[in-house]
């Protein structure tokens, strides 16, 4: 049971790191539909470095850069030239997919040595809890700690305000001086670094190798992760947990030699997001609650 529990909460690390990244960007009125690919850069520049270098903390570095570089092409077309962001966003999934293929089919086959487990003197010790929650790889506390830091960021700093205006009104912004572009240039990047290291964490953690297409859809949920916590950092915890669990759910069925047909298990997290999304879309006030009023508006800085 111990080792199940644990293996939930390492699954559900990469889905922090992407669905944070995008919560941000969101709330600056960016809907960048590209964190698929985005993922994927990420996991493959970090399997790359890592083989080359040897070291899974340059692997790291090199899937937020990678991350934050696809980014910048998304903002390049969306925010630049003004083009349609679901249209730039699938694009760029696209993008991500094909060009992560290229860059590591050089590396198919090949594994590397994984981050190692950080356990914290004292916590670690404490009976049951002890080994789920304080014997893990940095990845999984910095997931933790971004998340703790957008929260406080978006909701006590004036930075942040000055985001989640731009989000709301990004003429009312404007007219006060902000530089609209530029916040959502900030934002977006950032989701494009938490997105490479969501990524990253594939390869470094979970599965030591490379493979193309390894995020399976965990860009896809993601994003249904972010409408799911409404748009509320604390929120991100508890849905990346409950997708983990129906991620693990499947593959223990599978183990298990459960009856139901693997594709019908292969489906499940997919069917999950589907129906949180419908629920949610039927309940109109909860679906519009938090939701930045200018989330995916085009805005012309010269208007």
């Amino acid at each position: 049971m111990e080792a199940l529990i644990l293996t939930v909460l390492l699954t559900s690390v990469p889905l922090i790191f992407a669905a944070t990244g995008e919560l941000v960007a969101e709330r600056s009125g960016v809907l960048n539909l590209g964190v698929e690919g985005m993922m994927l850069m990420g996991a493959v520049s970090a399997f790359a470095a890592t083989s080359i270098l040897g070291n899974p903390y340059m692997g790291i570095l090199a899937g937020a850069v990678a991350g934050a570089l696809t980014a910048a092409v998304f903002s390049l077309f969306a925010l630049g030239l003004a083009t349609n962001q679901v249209a730039t966003g699938l694009a760029l999934t696209i993008f991500g997919s094909g060009l992560s293929g290229l860059v590591g089919a050089p590396f198919v086959g090949g594994t590397v040595e994984g981050l190692p487990n950080l356990a914290i003197p004292l916590l670690v010790d404490i009976p049951v809890i002890g080994n789920l929650l304080f014997n893990h790889d940095i990845m999984a506390y910095l997931s933790i700690g971004f998340l703790v830091l957008v929260a406080w960021f978006l909701n006590r700093t004036r930075a942040g305000l000055v985001l989640r205006a731009v989000g709301n009104s990004h003429d009312s912004a404007h007219a006060l001086g902000y530089r609209v572009l530029l916040v959502r240039f900030g934002a977006v990047s950032f989701g494009g670094m938490m997105a490479g290291l969501g990524g990253a964490y594939l390869p470094l953690v979970l599965t030591p190798h490379w493979s193309e297409g390894m995020t399976a859809g965990r860009g896809w949920i993601a994003l249904a992760l972010v409408v799911f916590a409404s748009w509320i950092p604390s929120r991100i915890l508890i849905g990346a947990l409950l997708f983990g669990g129906i991620t693990i759910m499947q593959l223990a069925g599978q183990a298990r030699g459960w009856t139901v047909p693997s594709q019908m298990l292969s489906m499940l997290p997919y069917i999950a997001t589907i129906i949180v999304l419908v629920v949610i879309a039927r309940n109109r006030d909860f679906a519009l609650a938090n939701s930045p009023a200018c989330l995916g508006r085009l805005f012309i800085g010269n208007k």
